[in-house]
């Protein structure tokens, strides 16, 4: 079914039509669970229901707002080359840990071995700014550099990340399946934009939406943020014990 493309309208539709969410790819790359989630074609261009997207978008806002209530930590992961900027950026903003790259097999399901990699990583970086290669020769300190960039690029941007995340968001989840697949494996929830051929069955709180333009993949990741943000910043103040309150008093 050929249709035009959406009307604007006032609200988080046309900001989302604004932004090219919209567009999906052509229907012989539909994921059944897609089905819908999809308006139409335009020009053989599958076309997103955005009133639905609008409503899926509230739906894993909510939820992110309550991760970000009670501190939850989320791991931001994409190897689109036109998201990472982006998912870094947005992981760096709320100081959580980020894979922009290859994802490393094991990140989640074998968690004590990649952070035996990391704590290697750690430990090298450590020597090297204490001035504490010099010990060996410099063959080695070339072979030790050499570890250490390789090791950053692969690591860099979970080194604070202690345990496995409570939760994974990702830019295109079939594009990133063999982390959602790690994520359910350890029944982690998953956060992703997900556009027309992706398995949105495997993703608890999926954005169906454009994933591969940078207008889009910004958008939805900055309400994201936004969210846990507003969660983090409107959470419920601890209650403080009167006794310690009048200790610090003293």
């Amino acid at each position: 079914m050929a249709i035009s493309t959406p009307t604007k309208k006032d609200g988080i539709v046309e900001e989302l039509m604004n932004v090219g969410a919209h567009f999906g790819y052509a229907s012989s790359r539909r994921h059944p669970s897609v089905k819908n989630y999809i308006l139409g074609s335009k020009n053989k261009v599958e076309i997103f229901d955005l009133e639905k997207t609008a409503q899926k978008l509230a739906e894993a806002e909510k939820a992110m707002e309550s991760f970000g209530a009670v501190g939850k930590t989320i791991l931001f992961a994409t190897s689109k080359g036109e998201a990472r900027e982006i998912v870094k950026k947005a992981a760096e903003s709320i100081a959580m840990p980020y894979v922009v790259g290859r994802w490393i097999g094991g990140t989640i399901t074998n968690f004590e071995q990649i952070r035996k990699r990391v704590q290697k990583l750690i430990d090298l970086t450590d020597q090297k700014e204490k001035g504490q290669l010099g010990k060996y020769t410099k063959k080695e300190r070339l072979m030790i550099d050499r570890d250490i960039e390789k090791l950053t690029a692969m690591f860099d941007g979970i080194v604070d990340m202690t345990k496995i995340p409570d939760a994974l968001f990702v830019i295109d989840s079939k594009q990133e399946n063999t982390a959602v697949l790690e994520a359910n494996q350890k029944h982690i929830p998953v956060f992703a934009l997900a556009s027309s051929d992706c398995d949105l069955s495997l993703v608890a709180h999926a954005v169906p939406a454009n994933d591969s333009a940078q207008k889009s993949i910004e958008f939805i990741t900055k309400r994201l943020v936004s969210a846990y943000l507003n969660g983090k910043k409107n959470a419920p103040v601890k209650n403080i014990d009167p006794k310690m309150s009048k200790k610090s008093d003293k």
